[in-house]
């Protein structure tokens, strides 16, 4: 081995390719227009616990409408049981993806969503329930994640629900885990954290695609 290659090789990975990385809007716009997906944690087990989840959610609380800021390709939306939905992602293709997906239901609409060009202040984008659902550790930049935790909980009538982990780490080029709830406990003091339901196939290494960091957060608005 070259002096040079043993310098690259403990040079930790983030550093080496951190260039290659061109913000979170181009690399899930790239990703889903190349072909890809919204991951394993969208299909399969994971989903079925998800949706599982979601669908008990909405019929004990009488849900009626549901925002979700991150779609994503639609897949993880077969699945659940929505009376009207509106779902909003970052990226171009996978709006297009969903709306062509679920063009004959006519109880869900698709927006593109781009946080730093959104202000809501007639609340028109308003539900009982907003969703962020493998979103928040997909934020690299603390513009975005400030500005999409604002208008998450900005869009919801009574409740929030957040599915994501929930410490500080940086694990890959594309992927930020952050200790959000101290940050909602900090600036969004009227909202207060009521339950939290572990991740039914808590992470594995070994079974990666299989298995999960994230963990349920459900917030309700209090009368402060």
């Amino acid at each position: 081995m070259s002096f040079i290659t043993s310098i690259i090789k403990h040079i930790p990975l983030l550093k080496q390719t951190n260039r290659n990385f061109q913000g979170t809007d181009n690399y899930w716009e790239g990703r889903y227009n190349s072909g890809g997906n919204s991951g394993a944690g969208s299909y399969n087990r994971l989903a079925e616990f998800k949706a599982d989840v979601l669908n008990s959610f909405v019929k004990n609380n009488q849900i009626q409408t549901v925002i979700e800021f991150g779609c994503g390709d639609g897949n993880q939306l077969t699945m659940l049981e929505y009376p009207f939905y509106i779902g909003l992602d970052i990226s171009k293709t996978a709006v297009g993806i969903c709306i062509d997906k679920f063009k004959a239901d006519k109880t869900k609409s698709f927006y593109l969503y781009n946080s730093l060009a959104f202000v809501d202040n007639h609340k028109i984008f308003n539900a009982d329930v907003s969703l962020s659902i493998d979103v928040l550790y997909h934020l690299i930049e603390d513009e975005l994640f400030e500005k999409y935790i604002f208008d998450l909980f900005n869009s919801s009538k009574q409740y929030v629900v957040i599915y994501s982990n929930d410490y500080d780490d940086r694990s890959a080029l594309h992927v930020r885990e952050r200790k959000f709830t101290d940050y909602i406990e900090k600036n969004f003091s009227q909202w207060k954290l009521k339950e939290v339901i572990k991740n039914k196939y808590p992470y594995d290494p070994k079974k990666s695609d299989q298995t999960s960091s994230a963990d349920f957060f459900f917030y309700q608005k209090t009368n402060l």
